[in-house]
């Protein structure tokens, strides 16, 4: 009897460690399984395919906003007083018509075809500057004052718009599109250095008189 007790205590123990050893097996295949599904994602060109998605309705939106801006610019140079602000409406213009082409460019690289969508920002921006007018005379430098407030924050927008779609693309690896887009960008802030620059060489100063 003691002989048969002892060789069953070995495989007791023996059974034990089986049960041990399934278990952490159990603990580990998940984290294997996590990351089979990610490289299955990867190969499959799934991963980050939202973000691309997101990236392409934001470039709706911003074209959106330019296309729209395009329409507004020459009411707002019409009702400019000074002809350096006029001027600069009319280079305006130009470069928004460039940077139009530019983010069509930019969809067909990304495999798109060129689309827009509301943008409600810009939307907001240009009632506020129809507003500007309609409150104020016609032939003033608080008129004037007024569009370029109105026009720096289109401005501002499209800088924040631009800078972080740029960055976007450079998180996609797609360095032409960052590049181009960065090209709009620095136009964008020529633009606002040049509105500050008319406002305080003599709207400013002209306005706070009247």
């Amino acid at each position: 009897m003691e002989t048969k007790a002892k060789k069953e205590k070995p495989s007791k123990m023996e059974d034990a460690k089986a049960k041990a050893e399934t278990k952490k097996k159990d603990v580990a295949e998940p984290k294997a399984d996590k990351k089979i599904s990610t490289k299955e994602q990867a190969e499959d060109g799934n991963t980050g395919e939202e973000f691309r998605e997101f990236f392409i309705d934001e470039l709706k939106d911003i074209l959106w906003a330019e296309k729209a801006f395009l329409k507004a610019i020459p009411k707002m140079r019409k009702a400019a007083t000074g002809k350096e602000l006029a001027k600069s409406f009319d280079t305006h213009l130009q470069e928004t018509e460039e940077q139009i082409s530019t983010v069509e460019q930019v969809f067909e690289l990304m495999g798109e075809k060129p689309k827009t969508k509301k943008c409600e920002a810009m939307e907001g921006l240009l009632a506020e500057a129809e507003s500007i007018i309609a409150d104020t005379d016609k032939g003033t430098a608080i008129r004037d004052a007024g569009l370029i407030l109105a026009a720096q924050k289109i401005k501002h927008y499209e800088i924040a718009t631009y800078g972080t779609l740029a960055a976007f693309a450079d998180a996609m690896d797609e360095k032409k599109v960052a590049k181009m887009l960065r090209s709009i960008l620095s136009d964008e802030k020529k633009s606002d250095k040049n509105l500050t620059a008319i406002a305080q060489e003599s709207v400013n100063e002209a306005a706070s008189e009247e």
